[in-house]
């Protein structure tokens, strides 16, 4: 498996792999079209520095994107393609990001986490500290998460 930036023409099938990502915990048709926005990509940020995706036997299997301002990090995304979960792909892109966040000076980084998500994130280390609103859902709180770097 490789780490790699994304390219142009990679936007639909890293965005595609996301929504089955997220599908993967079960969720309704109602509440991916609700999620969909805010889970989709843009290619700003698709081209940024902050966002990665990894790559196995020529397939997009996860992506990562992980932005600093100053001393905190936010992850705000990893997906892994449903087929690759289990396989190492989660914990290769969640080291990318704690990587470039510490390069960049980062002393801790915050996760909003779905709440399936959640143990894989408390397995890598973070910790809960409270919750927060979801940026799709009106009335749903996600886990906040902290990872000291």
């Amino acid at each position: 498996m490789k780490v790699r930036k994304a390219h142009i023409a990679e936007l639909e099938i890293i965005n595609a792999m996301i929504m089955r990502s997220k599908a993967h915990w079960g969720y309704d048709d109602a509440f991916m079209d609700a999620c969909r926005e805010e889970l989709s990509l843009s290619l700003t940020q698709l081209m940024s520095d902050n966002l990665r995706v990894l790559e196995c036997d020529g397939e997009i299997v996860g992506t990562v994107e992980v932005v600093v301002d100053g001393d905190t990090a936010e992850l705000y995304k990893l997906f892994v393609d449903p087929k690759s979960i289990g396989s190492g792909a989660g914990r290769i892109l969640y080291d990318w990001a704690t990587k470039r966040a510490r390069r960049l000076n980062a002393r801790f980084m915050l996760i909003d986490a779905d709440p399936d998500a959640c143990g894989f994130y408390q397995h890598m280390g973070a910790k809960i500290i409270g919750k927060v609103p979801s940026g799709s859902i009106a009335g749903r709180f996600l886990p906040l998460l902290r990872h000291d770097l």
